[in-house]
């Protein structure tokens, strides 16, 4: 797990713009700084490489975790020194390919990271070696054979991967703030704030920097020509095809997969842990782990002891109604696992604020990120570098409460065991919308936003696209923000979504693989692994790897029934949500667990006055601050503490909260004041 920053030089980039590559004596220094940027992504060794001829230079920042001897330090290089690559992630299964290629090329290999496989099989394979990658990874690949720059990034975006454009040169990097020292200047993008392209396409927040897209690559040939192009997407089966497969035969499929997904996430040469929460998902993880170590003898990374799991887990204060520590507690005495626990009190919340907020580089609506971000403190203090972590479940089981309006959508014709009636079905899918709505409005969001409208009959009429663009804060912008038109953050998520896509889930997906589909395409990748995830995790130098994301895993789950996912008990007369999962995991998780509905993990949303919390929302969202954004209209953000923390309303709370992140991201990036483009 690393840090990359790389430039391409493209051939119409003007010959006398600042800090070219062919000077030699600026650009080493120049990247070094970049680096120096990141290096909480990879504090144990730093490396550059820049062409001979001043075209390419790839830099790189190592968090050592497989091979610690210096052959595992990047960039890497083949015999011929003509193809050289900085690989950011991790890459499983690597000794049966790394096997392989020996016994079909004779290649190589310095050392034994599982990176160094990236060059052996591009050599091999050429752009089809992404195919063989299975794992978490964002990587540069430059051929001074054909002169191409190849970018990729995994299949689910868990790694991140950016890129712009100074002065025609292509730079990319793991992180935005790379880019300062490389001649950037950043700016809001406003319409992008306001549309929420930063959280559902491939923008950002700062006008020009872009994401690579999960599943995607970009290649530069011959230093022009520019190109991104899937590799890999997620599919579903016909939802008119019926499922052979007996319930039973399901539920070990899943059962199987996940412990596989699991056994080789435990491979490092360093310790590894686990995140463990009062939720299912992590639950799974931690009780999984722990029956290979002890009934089949897996190890922990390097960890000698074959007894005892480590687990960490945050806690929130007891009457915040937030905390769940109490049943991760339970269910570390039920596994016999060690158990290292972080409190975290409101004050803990504010004096990280700020900090957390330059790691993640966008704004969140909750304060959920600052308590991840301070979870990974705790490993790290205990001289761990890696963790298993359970983000990804939700997505691919059903697991939050609004699919499911979008699985009542339509009859699931493809499980012929479905328990749920169709006059059922019916009823339930009236009161679902209705409760829905009052849910959103109770937690401070939009729930007036779920009618019939364009966006929804771009994507078969499924209301998770609602759900989606539940928290925008488009109220607060100033009134020349409405010289971009109209920003529909809605909008943005269905023209997000390839056509296609579009196509199979208009006429072949069933509704709750439509709504999973387009929740992971902006949701997951954007938030949840980004400053629930890699953001949060590396800035405290913690790698987390993700089964639930694991793609041999995703597509089995992906072939099943909808109906096994979201399960009617017609006994209790309610769902269950990630039916299969429980019954899959339940001889390795308590009865609680099995039986506990859904609770996202999220920070509290009410404060007391004069609190620790009050008083740095109260320095930062100041007249001053807020006008020098730009794009925030002082008259309508003026009231939001007062209304967030005297009358406790939520709404204003998640604004305050977002407005405040804001301020931090443009102070400590000197972001340009945002103002109306002159023609208009």
């Amino acid at each position: 797990m690393c840090g990359i920053s790389c430039i391409v030089a493209l051939d119409h980039a003007p010959k006398n713009c600042s800090g070219r590559l062919d000077n030699p004596k600026t650009w080493p220094q120049q990247l070094d700084e970049s680096l120096e940027l990141i290096k909480h992504r990879g504090p144990d060794s730093r490396g550059q490489w820049i062409s001979p001829d001043n075209k390419v230079a790839l830099g790189h920042v190592r968090l050592a975790i497989n091979d610690l001897s210096p052959d595992g330090a990047q960039p890497f290089h083949d015999e011929e020194d003509t193809v050289h690559a900085v690989v950011n992630g991790e890459l499983y299964d690597y000794d049966s390919l790394r096997a392989s290629l020996l016994e079909m090329t004779g290649y190589h290999f310095r050392g034994h990271s599982d990176s160094e496989l990236v060059i052996a099989l591009y050599k091999y394979y050429g752009l089809s070696f992404l195919s063989h990658l299975r794992g978490e990874f964002a990587l540069c690949i430059y051929d001074s054979r054909t002169q191409t720059f190849i970018v990729a990034r995994d299949r689910y975006g868990i790694k991140p991967l950016f890129y712009t454009f100074v002065d025609n040169r292509l730079l990319i990097a793991a992180e935005a703030k790379a880019f300062l020292p490389l001649g950037w200047e950043p700016q809001w993008d406003v319409a992008g704030l306001k549309e929420a392209g930063w959280n559902h396409d491939a923008r950002t927040i700062f006008k020009g920097v872009r994401k690579v897209r999960p599943g995607h690559y970009m290649i530069c040939q011959s230093f022009d020509s520019i190109e991104s192009r899937p590799y890999w997407d997620i599919e579903y089966p016909l939802k008119t095809q019926p499922d052979p497969r007996s319930g039973q035969e399901m539920i070990e499929g899943v059962r199987s997969q996940m412990l596989e997904a699991i056994r080789i996430r435990l491979r490092a040469d360093v310790p590894v842990g686990v995140y463990l929460s009062g939720g299912i998902d992590s639950s799974v993880i931690a009780g999984m782990v722990t029956h290979l170590v002890k009934e089949q003898g897996e190890r922990m990374g390097n960890n000698h002891e074959t007894e005892r799991v480590s687990c960490f887990s945050i806690a929130f204060d007891e009457d915040s109604g937030f905390d769940e520590s109490a049943i991760a507690n339970r269910t570390a005495d039920h596994l016999g696992v060690k158990y290292y626990k972080k409190h975290m009190s409101e004050a803990e919340l504010a004096a990280r604020f700020e900090d957390a907020t330059w790691h993640c580089e966008h704004h969140n609506p909750d304060l959920n990120y600052v308590g991840k971000y301070a979870l990974s403190e705790l490993p790290q203090g205990l001289g761990f570098k890696v963790v298993l972590t359970g983000e990804g479940a939700d997505e691919q089981f059903g697991g939050y409460p609004m699919y499911l309006p979008d699985y009542l959508r339509e009859q699931d014709h493809a499980y012929a065991s479905n328990p749920l009636p169709e006059e059922t079905r019916k009823a339930q899918c009236v009161k679902t919308d209705e409760e829905n709505s009052v849910y959103y409005e109770s937690v401070g969001a939009d729930g007036a936003n779920r009618g019939p409208s364009l966006p929804r009959r771009m994507l078969n009429d499924i209301t998770t696209v609602s759900s989606m663009a539940a928290f925008s804060p488009g109220v607060l912008f100033a009134d020349w923000t409405k010289a971009y038109g109209t920003c529909d953050p809605q909008l943005t998520i269905a023209n997000s979504v390839d056509g296609r896509a579009r196509e199979k889930i208009m006429s072949e997906w069933h509704p709750l693989h439509a709504a999973l589909y387009v929740w992971q395409k902006g949701h997951l990748s954007n938030i949840f692994l980004s400053c629930l995830g890699d953001r949060t995790e590396m800035a405290h130098s913690i790698e987390a790897r993700t089964p639930f994301l694991d793609h041999h895993l995703t597509e089995y789950v992906n072939g099943l029934p909808p109906s096994v996912k979201i399960r009617w008990d017609e006994e209790d007369q309610r769902f269950t949500e990630k039916w299969i999962l429980r019954e899959a995991s339940r001889p390795f998780i308590t009865d609680e667990l099995y039986r506990r509905k859904k609770h996202p993990y999220s920070a509290p949303t009410t404060y007391p006055e004069d609190g620790p919390l009050h008083k740095l929302l109260s320095g930062l969202l100041t007249r001053e601050r807020v006008e020098e954004l730009g794009f925030i209209a002082w008259d309508k953000a003026e009231g939001l503490v007062e209304k967030a923390f005297k009358y406790k309303d939520a709404n204003a709370m998640r604004f305050a909260f977002t407005v405040a992140q804001w301020i931090v991201i443009g102070e400590r990036f000197k972001v340009k004041r945002a103002e109306a483009p002159v023609s208009l």
